[in-house]
């Protein structure tokens, strides 16, 4: 056949670099710090529920297409709680999506919100799946770059590069907030900045927030709760990052009726519905007292510090995260400068996988010496991996 089989929308994007590494890994019996998935189950009285589902027969067929009624008005009952004092409030009955995970969540918001030739604004560097979502879609992704600062080790968003990237043909911007990969939270001052500009330049947000309870300093704010927001954006929300159930895929969209409309539109033909069970089990996990939240946010809150403060100590430069669960490192002090070849080199040197962050921008000369670690394992897991990783500075 003289025509590519794949696509030419996606031709650019092979396989994932978390299967990549997640391989390389299990090739040589390294310790995995590169996909962010936990090494222990979440709550078992979650983990009960879905076999009292199971069992029950609930959710064994087709559930409702917007979800079942229990999740949906429990994440209704989540955002308020946690947010209502920020104006936060959505109908469940017609402002909340369930579907298969975030990441669907956010392909049936582009592959619904964009026509072909739409500009996407994208914080660079982003979660993989957000490149290909756009150009499935047929959109085209303006990536704007956090840059990390010399003086106090974080990452930044410069709002005068943001304003200068909107167009004409922009649609909306996609946000992520706590950010993936490199831990930024996004404060009351930039959130109303961006509120500001999606307002005066008639846009759409997407807000990818499925961090919002790995916070460790700041605070989360949804963005739809700024004034003029309400109406123009789509928030994304997940069970797995926060209840440690990552095999579950289950995730929500809450937004206006009309944004729901269009979403759905979109997401009945891409899974249609999925984890019926698994859905009356999240409904319960999202009632979890407020010690439950509080305790996962602490526990990794100690990990993030245990293993930045091993892999300073390996001689990295290392980028201490506010939130989410990885940390972005700098390896030229250990004089690397190429992130992907350090990477598949070092379950070799050291027993160890990590990520290369260079996968996750367009401008892949800005991410090359930047090195990703996840820290939602055990902490016997990453005392071991900072024991293998001391062996860099030696």
């Amino acid at each position: 056949m003289s025509r590519p089989l794949l696509n030419r929308r996606l031709a650019e994007f092979g396989t994932t670099i978390f299967a990549e590494m997640s391989a390389l890994a299990l090739r040589t019996g390294s310790i995995n710090l590169g996909q962010g998935f936990p090494d222990t189950d979440g709550p078992e009285e979650v983990r009960e529920a879905a076999v009292r589902a199971l069992r029950d027969g609930r959710g064994n067929q087709y559930p409702p297409g917007p979800g079942v009624p229990e999740l949906r008005t429990a994440v209704a009952a989540h955002q308020h709680r946690f947010y209502g004092h920020l104006g936060v409030a959505y109908n469940p009955d017609t402002e909340v999506l369930v579907t298969a995970g975030a990441t669907e969540a956010i392909a049936a918001s582009l592959l619904a919100l964009l026509e072909p030739g739409d500009e996407v604004i994208a914080l660079e560097p982003y979660y993989d799946s957000y490149a290909a979502c756009i150009a499935m879609a047929g959109g085209t992704r303006v990536p704007v770059t956090l840059r990390p600062s010399a003086e106090d080790g974080t990452y930044g968003l410069d709002l005068d590069e943001l304003r200068d990237a909107v167009t004409d043909r922009t649609r909306l911007i996609l946000l992520n907030t706590p950010h993936n990969p490199t831990g930024t939270v996004l404060d009351r001052a930039e959130l109303t900045e961006i509120a500001r500009l999606a307002c005066e330049r008639d846009l759409l947000v997407i807000t990818d927030e499925v961090y919002e309870h790995l916070v460790f300093e700041g605070e989360h704010l949804p963005l739809a709760s700024f004034p003029g927001m309400r109406e123009r954006t789509v928030t994304i929300g997940s069970a797995g990052k926060t209840f440690s159930f990552t095999g579950w895929k289950v995730g929500w969209v809450t937004a206006s009726p009309e944004l729901i409309g269009a979403v759905r539109s979109a997401k009945q033909f891409l899974t249609y519905v999925s984890a019926g069970p698994f859905q009356y089990a999240v409904a319960e996990a999202l009632a979890l007292p407020d010690s439950y939240y509080t305790g996962l946010r602490d526990d990794l809150r100690a990990k993030r510090d245990l293993l930045a403060d091993g892999l300073a100590a390996a001689g990295f430069r290392v980028f201490r995260p506010s939130g989410t669960y990885f940390v972005t490192t700098d390896i030229r002090p250990l004089g690397e400068k190429d992130g992907f070849a350090f990477c598949r080199a070092l379950p070799e040197r050291a027993g160890v996988v990590a990520i290369p962050n260079a996968v996750f921008y367009d401008h892949q000369d800005q991410g090359a010496p930047y090195v990703r670690f996840a820290f939602c394992k055990r902490k016997g897991v990453l005392e071991e991996a900072v024991t293998r990783l001391k062996r860099l500075a030696v």
